[in-house]
């Protein structure tokens, strides 16, 4: 478990699943049972600073050497729910995705090529001996994709104005039948609309997603949260924020063949989202 810190790491947002515990083989689901009954668990903060903490040393850690044991819990009409972190999971995948996105020179600075190709030859003999294995987290970086708020209804945003001591939370928690059930739904109304052959990103996110949810047991619950986007956003904005009835009424709209109601729909979600992105390369 990290250490306790007072330091606010903000801008990421998460999509997570709750796993009940029926759904973990022998020994790890005893391991979570007895993690849950302990007195303080750790929290998102504290999974970012310690994943921060890594790449301080020199040469940096590119992947944990060990899995964390750590995990998100919650309790849903009496049955408790588990989102282990596995951050070396995350961490391999997660450098897949860095080549393209940064400009090699910074990024061999950042994490020198010994360091990702080793870390590669790591994962893969890992993967070898887990083949199935999937996160349980997936994260974003000073927005929440649109994808996501298809997942859920207005009805089921949580949200929680910061007092003294206690940041703001905006989240949203729905079952996972549910969950599945608004994929399907909104992938068959995009495809009616912009066609078989000519799938946009969206599309394309939704049926990730989509895969992605289906990897996981059918009483599980899935939330997304605002994490730590919470702390740098102000109270109007955070008390307006309803992208995910913006985001039902756009499809709604054009499932009725209502382009223009669509359209509004998705300028307000598109401001909105752009207002926060634009936070990211403010001094």
């Amino acid at each position: 478990m990290p250490l306790a810190s007072s330091v606010i790491v903000p801008y990421v947002s998460a999509l997570r699943v709750y796993e009940p515990l029926a759904a973990f083989p022998e020994p790890e689901r005893t391991h979570w049972a007895r993690y849950a009954r302990r007195g303080t668990l750790p929290g998102p903060q504290d999974e970012l600073r310690c994943s921060l903490a890594d790449l301080l040393p020199t040469p940096p850690v590119a992947v944990p050497v060990h899995e964390s044991g750590d995990a998100y819990v919650a309790e849903i009409d009496e049955v408790l729910v588990v989102c282990p972190w596995r951050t070396r999971l995350r961490g391999w995948l997660a450098l897949e995705e860095l080549d393209g996105q940064y400009p090699a020179p910074l990024l061999d600075a950042v994490l020198p090529p010994l360091l990702r190709r080793q870390a590669q030859a790591d994962h893969e003999r890992w993967r070898e001996r887990n083949p199935d294995a999937r996160p349980w987290i997936r994260t974003s970086v000073w927005h929440v994709p649109v994808r996501w708020f298809v997942l859920f209804g207005d009805e089921e945003r949580e949200y929680v104005k910061a007092s003294e001591g206690e940041p703001a939370v905006l989240r949203y928690r729905t079952p996972m039948v549910q969950a599945r059930r608004r994929v399907a739904r909104a992938l068959r109304t995009l495809r009616e609309h912009v066609g078989e052959g000519d799938e946009g990103p969206l599309v394309t996110g939704l049926v990730d997603v989509g895969r992605w949810l289906e990897e996981f047991h059918p009483r599980s619950l899935v939330e997304l949260d605002y994490g730590g986007l919470a702390y740098v956003l102000d109270e109007t904005h955070l008390a307006g924020d309803r992208s995910a009835a913006d985001v039902a009424e756009g499809i709604g709209a054009l499932r009725s063949g209502d382009a223009d109601g669509a359209a509004r729909a998705y300028s307000r979600l598109a401001e909105r989202w752009r207002a926060v992105r634009d936070r990211q390369f403010a001094n």
